[in-house]
């Protein structure tokens, strides 16, 4: 697996106009009432909407022969801002395959994107590819010790799924029930990456701070969330930066959650 290491997915444009990012805002919960998320006057693009905008690079990999499409999983995420993507325009990319490490029984592949605007990570979970000697490299973020700063409530609405692969992420899994249950699900499930950008809104409402000045953001897939359960977030402020944690009940659905914010950091 080390001949993947530093690997060229190459390099690609996409162009976006208001409307696409309207709909992400959409797509992820932004309500109708924050005009300047949902309205083109004044128009500020949410960080996140980026990964859409690279969602092409991690499927490159597995049809390039790196992995089994059919079993690997998106593990983690992670995503830091350059600049504020404008309301519409042409993002540049380019992408390569960083570190692989070997869990054993699987490898974790990562795949880095970077533009003038934003770097992207993510972290793809193949089983089956590990035992190749590689180093295991860094361990999840464990749980921050001590009782949460705020615990919040993220109902998901039952269309998310189904607006938010609208956005470039049209895996079937995420609205055909058939395909969800050949996945080994009960129903069609959310995409990580919605979920974790829903977490964003009511955490920097919290903390005073706008979901468009985000700044960094990171978080773990410990298990599916289904379009209209309801999350629970835990948070802890840390250095600059909020820690968080979310669960549907009793079951951990994003784990290790980091995100940290421009103009109105938590303090």
């Amino acid at each position: 697996m080390s001949e993947w290491r530093g690997r060229t997915l190459g390099t690609r444009e996409a162009t976006y106009d208001e409307t696409r990012a309207i709909l992400y805002a959409l797509a992820v919960g932004a309500p109708a009432s924050a005009l300047d998320l949902v309205f083109e006057k004044d128009l500020r693009v949410l960080p996140a909407f980026a990964l859409t905008l690279a969602q092409w690079a991690p499927d490159e990999l597995g049809p390039a022969g790196a992995f089994d499409t059919a079993t690997a999983v998106h593990g983690s995420q992670r995503l830091r801002v350059r600049e504020p993507l404008p309301p519409s325009g042409t993002v540049a990319m380019t992408a390569r395959v960083g570190e692989v490490w070997d869990k054993g029984r699987a490898a974790v592949f990562e795949v880095v994107v970077e533009s003038a605007y934003f770097d992207a990570t993510w972290s793809i979970f193949a089983p089956g590819a590990g035992g190749f000697g590689g180093e295991r490299g860094p361990s999840a973020r464990r749980r921050p010790s001590g009782d949460p700063d705020r615990t919040l409530a993220l109902r998901t609405s039952p269309n998310q799924a189904a607006l938010y692969r609208l956005l470039g992420d049209r895996h079937h899994m995420h609205i055909d029930p058939a395909a969800a249950k050949a996945a080994g699900m009960p129903r069609p499930f959310m995409h990580g990456l919605c979920t974790l950008a829903a977490i964003v809104l009511p955490v920097a409402d919290a903390y005073e701070a706008h979901p468009a000045d985000l700044a960094e953001l990171d978080g773990r897939f410990a298990a599916p969330v289904f379009p209209g359960d309801e999350l629970t977030i835990e948070t802890w402020r840390d250095a600059g930066a909020v820690l968080f944690e979310a669960a549907v009940g009793d079951r951990t659905v994003i784990s290790g959650g980091r995100a940290a914010f421009t103009g109105g950091r938590p303090a």
